[in-house]
């Protein structure tokens, strides 16, 4: 099968299926080999050779006629003897997780409350087909905090796989919950400090973020470390966590989890690196400022800690409220070394 992609791994939305299959176009005539394009809303079938279109199926009229492999289909509507056999297993999936939405969403006779339903998901499904992003904003607002939090735990399980195992000295992981409670009020937030793989903060579903050592290490004090936790948290409540995770995953896996609650197989592949690859993002300066003043952090040490010189940044420190004064309290000094020690 081919899967033309965007030159950028890291980048990649979602697929355009193409595999080869094999044709008949009436009950009496040979079977011939073509080329099967997957395309929004129709099956393309295309001589091998020429790419030449040779007949279109509407996707929802598609119906499977067996249940083995090679999967055979027919294009519907009393087209008696067509048919396509196609062994391509990511094809197959692809139609089954279409058609599976769409049983899904037929009501069951004499309920309106399941007619109802029905619809608004044939509807979504549909709209999935031209507005990839509608699915994905739907998705992202009716996923039940069970569902979230499974995905939260799957990318962490995705991060591990680049950084290895969180930091674990006893005093160090005592020391994080306290200083998310020192920075958000609540230890629900969990911060670790991962010992590789990452040269800034990154942030996950459900609540977690992960600072590198390094960060830790290279500092006289927690100010730093609060502030990229502190901008991390914003960063959180300003895009879902979930939209970047299901960018990446694609559309087919979005709808899939839409349909049955969970992500195919493989679909966080290579997340890991793409969150380390990614350029850390950046909140607006005057609400780092009100941010970090609501919170009684320092500015000026999470600025320099991330190696920031601009014109924009100085005019940040200067007007920083604790530049010049006393450092309000975040961890006490026993606190703060066994935060620097976690990696030990």
């Amino acid at each position: 099968m081919l899967i033309r992609r965007n030159t950028s791994t890291a980048l990649r939305r979602y697929a355009r299926l193409e595999c080869s299959g094999l044709w008949r176009e009436s009950e009496s005539a040979e079977r011939r080999e073509v080329v099967v394009f997957f395309r929004e809303s129709s099956l393309i079938l295309a001589d091998p050779r020429s790419d030449q279109p040779l007949t279109h199926w509407s996707l929802p009229a598609v119906q499977r006629m067996n249940d083995g492999v090679p999967a055979i289909y027919g294009p519907g509507g009393g087209d008696e003897g067509e048919t396509l056999e196609i062994e391509e297993t990511a094809m197959i999936d692809a139609l089954e997780t279409v058609h599976g939405a769409i049983r899904a969403a037929r009501p069951h006779p004499g309920r309106l409350r399941n007619a109802l339903l029905g619809t608004g998901l044939i509807l979504v499904v549909v709209a999935a087909f031209f507005v990839p992003g509608a699915i994905r904003s739907h998705t992202i607002e009716v996923v039940p905090q069970a569902t979230r939090t499974k995905l939260g735990d799957l990318a962490l399980t995705e991060m591990l796989h680049l950084t290895g195992a969180p930091c674990s000295a006893p005093l160090g992981r005592a020391a994080t919950e306290t200083l998310a409670t020192r920075v958000f009020g609540a230890a629900s937030v969990k911060i670790m400090v991962m010992r590789s793989g990452l040269t800034h903060p990154v942030h996950l579903p459900n609540r977690q973020i992960l600072v590198p050592a390094s960060l830790v290490e290279q500092q006289d004090g927690p100010e730093a470390v609060a502030g990229a936790a502190l901008t991390e948290g914003m960063l959180s409540t300003l895009e879902d966590p979930l939209r970047p995770l299901l960018e990446y995953a694609g559309f087919f896996a979005t709808l899939r989890l839409l349909t049955t609650g969970e992500l195919p197989e493989g679909a966080l592949d290579g997340y890991a690196e793409f969150l380390a690859d990614s350029a850390a993002k950046g909140v607006s300066g005057d609400v780092l400022l009100s941010r970090f003043a609501a919170a009684r952090i320092p500015l000026t040490p999470y600025l320099r800690s991330m190696g920031a010189g601009s014109d924009q940044t100085a005019a940040l420190m200067a007007a920083d409220p604790y530049r010049d004064g006393a450092k309000p309290p975040i961890l006490t000094d026993n606190e703060w070394i066994s935060l620097s020690n976690i990696c030990r």
